[in-house]
């Protein structure tokens, strides 16, 4: 049965990536043609990463730079200054912004850093920060919406995010059938990418990783695989199941504490390396603006950081909108607001850290460092020879706590199409492939989950620019009150 299973995996993979994902990788991907010095050029340009930069920048002249003037306000919110425990919703300003970060704040901050810097070069790391910083209008923009038309039940259950305001906002404005077509559009690739991306990517990481570590998982393949693999839906389905409450409390717990572990290891290194931070920024900075290896050098550093952002953060994508609508608040604004933290924590701090850990550890130039996580592992026992198991335990808590959120942007978008009935079988469908993303090792099932996390962005980003009009106006007048001290602070 075990070979069966397998063998249909197999099967499937192939189909997936001869008929699914290279077409739509067709779609997403294009070719630019350019002239550098006399001499004819072609580059790739992600399309989807493309369409999230331009957004972003859209979003953050259309707020004013929202994400510079009320930076200080949003973390008074998520301090719980302006918060009543009254207010409608299930969870606080803070869960929910904890449970938003742990769904972006993963594999990628360890792996994904490391391979924009192999790739681009150091430079990638300043284009990284500066896609942050425009990703943190993207993130007001979508995640205000998300409480402005969410919707909440008799039992006091919240559902929103792009499924709802796409469908209910546009229809206000005028396009109820785009609403309909772009609501179902976005839920589809949600429910496909909690599946591979958000599931059954970390658990198939997270198993390669402790398998490094104890010798006995990686001399039982297969068997280690199925047990890492039940353990881990094990645990996931222990805090699923409690729905966004339980993912809150769960969240507000390990988003912080693995956090403030791993930066506080990066400080470690910089403080080892202090006299070296000086040359690693003339070194990020020079490597971003380097025309020496030509136009298509440049751009390539260009696309590797916004790229590394876009993935990281998921600022446009907007599924954080789905965790921040169920937000105990009486004001929408104000969680659009929480929300524009996310970014800066998620791409500005902890990407930021790795990527400089790695520079000033020179692990980016050793041959002997490796590729991806292997790069970051290297970097950090440059100065912590033991952190390579540390990290291994990072990476996984990062990976569950990725799943657990996903799994609810998940379970929204499956009951909005399917109905609250059904909910039960999604969560059995996630566990499950929690469960096979560890064992089977089907590649272009991964990456059609990954594309379809990406696909997210065209239909929520061309709903949010056409609701950006009333959306200002929404902001300008609460910004008017909070002048005013129409808010006052509760503590």
């Amino acid at each position: 049965m075990y070979a069966q299973i397998q063998n249909a995996l197999a099967a499937l993979d192939s189909a997936f990536a001869d008929y699914i994902v290279a077409p739509i990788g067709s779609v997403l991907f294009l070719d630019v043609a350019f002239w550098d010095n006399g001499q004819p050029g072609e580059i790739v340009l992600p399309a989807v990463v493309v369409w999230l930069v331009l957004g972003a920048i859209y979003f953050t002249v259309q707020f004013r730079f929202i994400n510079f003037r009320a930076f200080g306000h949003a973390i008074d919110c998520v301090r719980g200054r302006y918060t009543d425990p009254d207010e409608a919703g299930e969870i606080s300003h803070f869960q929910a912004l904890s449970a938003a970060l742990s769904a972006t704040v993963g594999l990628g901050n360890i792996a994904g850093v490391a391979v924009a810097v192999g790739v681009g070069g150091p430079g990638a790391i300043f284009w990284m920060v500066l896609a942050g910083l425009l990703g943190m209008s993207s993130k007001f923009a979508e995640c205000s919406l998300g409480q402005k038309f969410r919707l909440i039940d008799d039992r006091g259950r919240v559902s929103g995010g792009p499924m709802i305001y796409l469908r209910d906002g546009l229809a206000q404005r005028g396009f109820p059938r785009l609403g309909m077509a772009l609501s179902g559009i976005f839920a589809v690739m949600c429910i496909g990418g909690s599946f591979g991306g958000g599931n059954m990517f970390q658990s198939n990481q997270s198993f390669a990783i402790v398998r490094d570590q104890i010798p006995w998982l990686a001399a039982n393949g297969d068997i280690g695989a199925a047990i890492f693999g039940l353990i881990m839906a094990g645990f996931v389905g222990l805090v699923i199941v409690g729905g966004i409450r339980r993912i809150g409390e769960v969240a507000g717990i390990l988003v912080p504490g693995m956090c403030l572990l791993y930066i506080a290891a990066g400080v470690g290194v910089l403080m080892v390396n202090a006299e070296k931070i000086p040359g690693a920024f003339a070194t990020i900075f020079g490597s971003a603006f380097n025309l020496e290896a030509g136009l298509g050098g440049f751009i390539g550093v260009l696309i590797q950081g916004f790229r590394r952002a876009a993935f990281s953060n998921e600022a446009g994508v907007g599924s954080a909108s789905i965790a921040h609508s169920a937000a105990r608040t009486a004001e929408p604004l104000r969680e659009g607001l929480v929300a524009l933290l996310e970014p800066f924590i998620d791409t500005v701090v902890v990407c930021a850290m790795t990527g400089l850990v790695i520079v000033v550890s020179g692990a980016y130039a050793n041959p002997e460092a490796g590729e991806s996580i292997a790069m970051t592992a290297f970097a950090f026992a440059t100065v912590f020879p033991w952190y390579p198991i540390v990290l291994s335990i990072t990476a996984v808590l990062f990976a569950f706590s990725t799943m657990i959120s996903w799994s609810y942007y998940g379970e929204k978008c499956w009951e909005h199409l399917f109905g609250e009935k059904t909910v039960f079988l999604y969560k059995l469908l996630f566990l499950f492939f929690c469960w096979a993303g560890a064992v089977f090792n089907a590649a272009s099932v991964l990456e059609f989950g990954d594309l379809m996390i990406l696909g997210m962005a065209f239909p929520n980003i061309l709903g949010v620019v056409l609701l950006s009009g009333p959306l200002k106006k929404d902001l300008d007048a609460y910004m008017a009150r909070l002048k005013s001290g129409e808010f006052p602070r509760l503590n």
